[in-house]
């Protein structure tokens, strides 16, 4: 993928909300009528080159059993793809299928550009028990129709060299028990400090210790506030203290970030920069992600999701391991489960034919080939299982991720209505407290401006 860091982060060089809106006016799109008979071909996108082969080998297994029907397959860049997609749904050129985003669907379903999959004969028997708990139901908009079929899931944890922890004195057993608390920070904090090493070769919980020239910091950052959801930053300590983004989920309709237990929470995460053990912004640009940080000896714990597991792997210089995100105050500890899926537009030429491409795609025959390649956690239990086989052929104990869902400590991605204008609002606010030193409690306002727009939707 052009930008690995950028699978997961939210609206990085999408579509503006101006240009979705034009899709309404500039799209007609209508049932295909294309023949039945002969050959047929299904255009599909995707954007993470390191699944490019498995899903290659996902295409030619579809059409051994489906011999009339072609797979041609399109991968662009992160940056480049939402730009294109949505330009394709106003020019008529979309793709037949493409890999959908959860921060995407709920404008592309409003508007109308996108199959009802409950509607298509080859995808209308899907089932939410089929997969992982919870992500199925997460592809269901609001009039209850679902729009996307689960692909894969991930969670959060912490890369570290094996090689710098045992210089440091670290073992794995205290990483994978790390405790903190907004009061103090609790051991995860005295962790922090004990791995950030200053110019001079001073830890952060020695005497001495510059906070203000840091060689290699104690936490990785992501280079920006977090986006109003801090998926690899800051969801997984908000998340162990039983806080959650909104009311309900899915659709919610109001947002939660002016209450107390999250803006204590915040406040205790951004100050780890004030101390040294966190870069502070502009140290490290967002395109200089936690895995780059890892890699070049920035950072000592790189947070970040499982499906970077495979760019974390091909450092060859560094012992990759993972451990789990600390335990919080609830007792538990906690992450984020967020998944990717796979949506049919209503410009596809074979709608029937692109069921089935989508219906194969979900199957435990197409998510075990994409497990068995060692990149990501498919969606259904027996992709899930291939998967962890894999990465422990090459050396890598992946407990930490799939931990928190057999734990139950994961929480789902926030979905609501207009998410594009959703965080044009929050990721101003949180750069504002992260670069300018803007006080916790402006997020209370910009919570009430966030509340206001989605009573007007």
């Amino acid at each position: 993928m052009t930008n690995t860091l950028s699978r997961r982060t939210l609206f990085a060089g999408g579509a503006s909300a101006l240009a979705l809106g034009a899709l309404a006016a500039c799209s007609s799109p209508s049932r295909g009528t294309a023949s039945k008979r002969g050959p047929r071909t299904v255009s599909y996108w995707l954007w993470d080159s390191n699944q490019l082969p498995a899903y290659q080998q996902v295409a030619k297994a579809f059409h051994r059993e489906n011999p009339d029907i072609t797979v041609q397959i399109t991968q662009l860049g992160w940056a480049d793809y939402w730009t294109k997609l949505t330009a394709g749904f106003i020019a008529g050129t979309a793709p037949d299928v493409f890999t959908d985003h959860l921060t995407k669907f709920p404008q592309y379903s409003d508007l109308d550009v996108l199959y009802k999959l409950d509607e298509l004969e080859a995808t209308k028997s899907i089932r939410d028990d089929d997969y992982q708990s919870g992500l199925a139901e997460l592809w269901k908009g609001q009039d209850g129709h679902r729009y996307g079929s689960p692909k894969d899931w991930d969670t959060v944890g912490m890369f570290y060299d094996r090689k710098a922890m045992q210089k440091a004195g670290v073992s794995d057993d205290e990483l994978a028990t790390l405790e903190w608390n907004p009061d103090d920070g609790g051991s995860f904090e005295r962790m922090l400090a004990h791995l950030t090493i200053d110019a001079k070769g001073r830890r952060g919980d020695e005497p001495g210790f510059d906070k203000e020239n840091v060689e290699v910091y104690g936490i990785s950052s992501n280079g920006s506030g977090g986006d109003g959801f801090g998926q690899t930053q800051w969801s997984p300590f908000t998340g162990s203290t039983d806080w959650f983004y909104t009311n309900e989920n899915p659709w919610g309709d109001r947002f939660r970030y002016d209450e107390q237990t999250v803006q204590d929470t915040l406040a205790w995460y951004y100050r780890l920069a004030d101390k040294g053990y966190m870069a502070k912004y502009g140290v490290f640009s967002t395109t200089t992600g936690p895995d780059v940080q890892l890699g070049a000896g920035k950072c000592a714990l790189s947070f970040n999701g499982s499906w970077m597991i495979g760019t974390y792997l091909n450092m060859k210089d560094l012992d990759i391991a993972v451990a789990p995100t600390p335990i919080g105050p609830t007792g538990k500890r906690a992450s984020m489960f967020n998944g990717l899926g796979d949506s049919i537009t209503k410009q596809a030429k074979d709608p029937e034919a692109a069921a089935k491409w989508v219906a194969f795609l979900g199957s435990d025959t197409a998510q075990e080939i994409v497990g068995r390649a060692g990149v990501v956690f498919p969606a259904r239990p027996a992709g899930t299982e291939a998967a962890v086989a894999s990465f422990r052929k090459r050396g890598l104990d992946v407990s930490a991720f799939t931990r928190q869902v057999e734990e139950k400590t994961t929480f789902l991605f926030p979905v609501t209505r207009n998410p594009a204008d959703v965080q044009a609002l929050l990721q101003p606010a949180f750069d504002n407290v992260y670069a300018n030193g803007k006080p916790i409690s402006t997020l209370t306002g910009t919570n009430e401006q966030v509340n206001n727009l989605l009573a007007l939707t």
